[in-house]
């Protein structure tokens, strides 16, 4: 991605365009439910989205970022069907028609903390150019993306550039707080030093499981984050540990309880009542090996007793990759990737989809159940100084954790256009 050179700088505008396109071919499917991958090829699915990113310097420490998003398209089978679904540019919508809507408004300010020494910051996205202390206080309040501050990975972390799995480009486990389209209303603190941080935050959840409306019971549908960052170094290169935990409260459906109830026929919608909790961590590392390559690795988990409300229904997670830079091959802004990730069930999860139960994202009206286990390899190609393309191959074993059901081989082109 193309750098700018600090200076001071009161505004910042970007822009971004990624268009993704994917195809499978027919797999094995004996049976298929509501929330089946189609088994049969079927024409290539296409998403974009478009934002714009303006950003302004309100006074010393002050910064306010508004971004408004064009999306539409759709994902393979109805965005359905796959736990670890294969393009994190698709929400979790099926209408393909494009919408504008506001997709961060927020107000950051950053307090420099024991005079410390100020440090170049580069101009980029949501970011303006000048000086920022090195040890500092920053605080968010507004409307973002969870993972904008949490979860960050250098080599895994961004569907527009890098993996495009969802359970890569993020923890899997997470059901990270947010609306259809990823993002949510909250605050966040951070304490920033050369060698640590120390992240936490509050934001609001979803009314209904994979929806557009916020509760705003704030008092009994919620969600804190806090995140530890340590830096070290192995043979003099750097890398970097971070450890997540998340408390989630909401209007959740029960598994066991739809399981095992004649009276709500396996509808988790039926069993939803506050007072309803998830929990989990993450543990996110990511080391340089050498110039041009470096290794990243997520374990995640949550505890799978009530509903998917936000993310993706996946309940454990183990992902381990390697990026490499184009250097060898005399392409030095070229990237190429390879990751593997294996999903899980708990217990209640499985016996409710078992039972015949639907989720949001997967049911297949039955399961013989097998951990989900994706292979992705993508190499990103810059054409000119704002356009890449790249090519992108994913292999899902057991798709929807059903080992009577695929394997899929996915096909897909990504072009990205950043300014």
């Amino acid at each position: 991605m193309p750098d700018t050179a600090s200076k001071t700088s009161n505004w910042t505008i970007h822009f971004q365009q990624t268009t993704i396109g994917q195809y499978h071919p027919d797999f094995t499917s004996p049976y298929a439910g509501l929330n089946s991958q189609n088994a049969t090829g079927e024409p290539v699915a296409v998403s974009i989205t478009s934002t714009l990113f303006l950003g302004r310097r309100l006074w010393e420490g002050g910064e306010f970022y508004f971004n408004p998003e064009l999306s539409g398209g759709k994902g393979v089978g109805r965005t359905l069907g796959i736990a670890g679904f294969p393009n994190g540019e698709t929400y979790r919508i099926g209408d393909p028609e494009p919408v504008v809507a506001m997709v961060r408004l927020l107000y950051r300010q950053t307090f420099n903390l024991n005079h410390s020494e100020m440090i170049e910051n580069n101009d980029a996205v949501n970011q303006l150019a000048g000086k920022i202390p090195s040890s500092r206080l920053v605080i968010t309040l507004g409307k973002f993306s969870v993972t904008d501050i949490f979860d960050n990975n250098s080599y895994s972390h961004d569907p527009r550039s890098q993996f495009m799995n969802w359970a890569l480009m993020s923890a899997g486990a997470w059901d990270y707080p947010a609306d259809t389209k990823g993002y949510t209303w909250g605050g966040v603190a951070e304490i920033i030093n050369p060698n640590w941080s120390l992240k936490a935050g509050i934001t609001m959840v979803p009314l209904y499981a994979n929806g557009s409306q916020f509760d705003d019971n704030i008092s009994k549908a919620n969600s804190i984050s806090a995140e530890y960052d340590r830096n070290f170094s192995v043979h003099k290169r750097p890398g970097v540990v971070r450890l997540i935990g998340y408390y989630t409260n909401a209007h959740m459906g029960n598994y066991q309880l739809a399981t095992n109830d004649t009276i709500y026929h396996k509808d988790i919608t039926a069993t939803r009542a506050y007072g309803r909790t998830k929990w989990g961590f993450v543990i996110n590392a990511e080391q340089e090996i050498s110039n041009a390559a470096g290794l990243f690795a997520r374990i995640s988990y949550n505890d799978g007793k009530n509903e998917t409300w936000a993310f993706t229904e996946i309940d454990r997670s183990v992902s381990l990759g390697i990026n490499f830079k184009g250097t060898s091959w005399h392409r030095e802004e070229d990237r190429l990737g390879a990751a593997i990730v294996i999903n899980g069930l708990s217990d209640d999860h499985r016996e409710y989809l078992a039972s015949g139960g639907y989720g949001f994202l997967i049911g297949d009206g039955k399961l013989n159940y097998g951990f989900e286990s994706i292979l992705e390899a993508y190499y990103n190609i810059k054409l000119t100084k704002f356009l890449w393309i790249s090519p992108d191959y994913q292999f899902v074993l057991n798709p929807a954790y059903n080992k009577d059901r695929g394997p899929i081989n996915l096909f897909g082109l990504r072009g990205h256009v950043e300014f």
